[in-house]
């Protein structure tokens, strides 16, 4: 069975729709086979947008540019354009079914995102955000992981953040390591089921 972070999924298609709501909204999500969390919107995504959406409200959110790395179908990404109108919002995946799914459920939320095949953020290189979020690929290796933080590093301006999320069995502890080695500083904003919601800012 082809894996949510192989780049072309050859399984056959089973298309559903997933129901959402943060933030007062509702959300349709159209997921399929072989993309990331298809049943329902996962607990650590669920986490990750409910803090984030909470932080950056704390601070008075503003005109800023957005990447949702690893966006499966879209999910981070459209929420927060729903919640944040004036962001610039882009998602990145290697799964080239997630990414048209992406596409189709922002119109289909009536936002306007950009969403874009990539392996990691090789497809955006030459871009910079002040906000990247990510939810990533556990199953694809440490290194993969590691990967996205090196690259989110580089691509973040000044200032900028990057929010993780991940369960302490799936490594948690070791981002924390490996985001304090980037950065130089990374703080929990958020225990929940296992899960923690990490923030790193860059100087």
């Amino acid at each position: 069975m082809t894996q949510y972070f192989e780049a072309n999924p050859t399984t056959p298609s089973d298309r559903r729709v997933i129901p959402y709501r943060m933030n007062g909204i509702n959300f349709e999500f159209s997921t399929d086979s072989s993309v990331f969390s298809r049943k329902e919107v996962d607990f650590g995504t669920n986490l990750l947008i409910d803090t984030m959406v909470k932080d950056i409200k704390s601070r008075g959110p503003k005109a800023e540019r957005f990447l949702d790395l690893g966006c499966g179908v879209g999910i981070v990404g459209v929420v927060m354009k729903s919640c944040f109108m004036a962001f610039d919002v882009t998602g990145v995946d290697v799964n080239t079914r997630a990414v048209a799914l992406a596409r189709e459920n922002a119109a289909d939320n009536g936002v306007n995102c950009k969403f874009i095949s990539s392996d990691i953020l090789s497809g955006v290189k030459d871009e910079h955000f002040d906000i990247i979020a990510t939810n990533p690929p556990v199953r694809a290796g440490k290194k993969t992981v590691f990967d996205f933080y090196e690259q989110s590093f580089e691509a973040l301006n000044p200032g900028g953040y990057i929010y993780v999320v991940l369960q302490r069995k799936q490594g948690a502890p070791s981002t924390m390591d490996k985001l304090t080695e980037l950065f130089g500083n990374c703080e929990t904003l958020s225990i929940d089921g296992g899960y923690r919601v990490m923030r790193s800012r860059k100087e």
